[in-house]
């Protein structure tokens, strides 16, 4: 995968977590009119179908037999359990500290990446992983003691896992295949898997209201959160390192809170102002070069 520029990767990070952020009062919103694990699937298969649309003219480099394996653990990771897991938890415990466990993927990102993908680590990197995490759990966690279940932790933590291993194994694997069908063929290989879930939970499609609202909802999270927002974020993970990119995510619950205080009634808090220092303190820290990094930089012949 070709390198992105740095104007170019500034764009992709911005779109990613304006539209990743908008997503999460966005779904809430959206579930009023449909069960969740339908939704899900609903959402994701648009997403897919949009995406096949617009890889269509490159059919060739679909290459499904060659590839079919990759895409089916990717589909697997990144959308059933990422999705399947994080609906179901939804249930057992308050959304604000569910997702501040979902969030402590970029630090489990920032390890994995270390550890399989050869990415430096040094203490700076790993302080802002941390860092950003607190700031993560500082705006989403109200109240620590209520609301807490060892049944939602363990699904938030499978959750930030799966995305974890589906994140790296796209890392791997996204030299041998073309980035926009192995996003389309995720999604919809997941929603299929999603929708089966739903199927097991007794959901019914009888219970969808198709308002809309929930139309338009469901558009624009099928377009812009999943199809070009996935795309997005895989091609960044595929052109740089993926824990510095993944440390960016640390601002989707910030953009979450923004949105829900401008558009849903929600107080601005001292726990989101300290919150966002200590997040935009991890990005600082994250890419911060250390001496070596410096002097290899500083050491490389001027491209002629």
């Amino acid at each position: 995968m070709s390198k992105l520029s740095k104007r170019q990767t500034v764009s992709y990070l911005a779109f990613l977590i304006l539209v990743w952020g908008v997503n999460w009062p966005l779904s809430k919103a959206a579930l009023q009119f449909s069960p969740p694990l339908l939704f899900a699937g609903l959402r994701t298969l648009l997403g897919g179908l949009i995406l096949c649309a617009v890889a269509a003219p490159r059919w060739r480099q679909l290459r499904l037999r060659s590839n079919g394996i990759y895409y089916a653990a990717a589909g697997v990771l990144n959308i059933t359990l990422y999705y399947g897991l994080q609906t179901v938890g939804l249930q057992y415990m308050p959304a604000g500290l569910f997702s501040a466990i979902v969030f402590l993927q970029p630090v489990l990102l920032g390890i994995a990446a270390w550890l399989w993908l050869g990415e430096g680590m040094h203490g700076s990197k790993l302080a802002g992983l941390l860092v950003g995490f607190a700031g993560v759990a500082v705006i989403s966690v109200g109240s620590i003691g209520s609301g807490l279940s060892l049944e939602g932790v363990l699904l938030a933590l499978a959750s930030a896992l799966s995305w974890c291993i589906g994140t790296v194994y796209m890392k791997r694997v996204g030299g041998r295949v073309d980035i926009v069908w192995m996003t389309a063929m995720q999604l919809l290989i997941g929603s299929v898997l999603l929708f089966a879930s739903g199927a097991a939970a007794s959901e019914s499609y009888a219970a969808i209201r198709w308002t809309g609202t929930f139309w338009l909802e469901l558009v624009f999270i099928s377009v812009f959160v999943i199809a070009l927002g996935w795309l997005a974020f895989f091609t960044l993970v595929g052109s740089g390192q993926a824990s510095t990119v993944g440390v960016y995510t640390f601002l989707i619950p910030v953009v979450a809170l923004i949105v829900s205080v401008l558009f849903m009634g929600e107080q601005v808090t001292m726990r989101l102002v300290a919150g966002l220092v200590l997040v935009l303190a991890s990005i600082v820290l994250v890419n911060r070069r250390t001496g070596s990094e410096k002097e290899k930089t500083e050491s490389k012949p001027a491209a002629s």
